[in-house]
């Protein structure tokens, strides 16, 4: 199996959707710009967000397996993906490709 590296792009903070829906949460998201994991055996990092990991994994293991061109060319590197976690507060924007070591 390929390792897939992810990579945290863009993070974003919507307040006027927080303060009009969501309960006060104290601590979200410990995801930092930047910031860097390497799968290996499409097993979930140990710091990495549950939920952004869910919405992340069957393009992980994908391209754990040497497939990927999603979507037909959506993007330039055909064993890669962006995605964004769920949360539509605090989304997170994640940057997925294949690596060798």
């Amino acid at each position: 199996m390929k390792k897939v590296k992810i990579t945290v792009m863009r993070m974003a903070s919507y307040t006027d959707l927080m303060e009009q829906y969501e309960n006060p949460i104290l601590h979200a998201c410990d995801m930092q710009l930047g910031q860097t994991f390497i799968v290996e055996n499409c097993e979930k990092p140990a710091s990495m967000c549950s939920s952004a990991w869910e919405t992340m994994l069957p393009f992980i293991t994908e391209l754990s397996q040497g497939g990927g061109n999603f979507f037909d060319g959506w993007m330039r590197n055909p064993h890669s993906a962006m995605l964004s976690c769920n949360d539509g507060f605090r989304p997170v924007s994640f940057y997925l490709e294949t690596i060798e070591e």
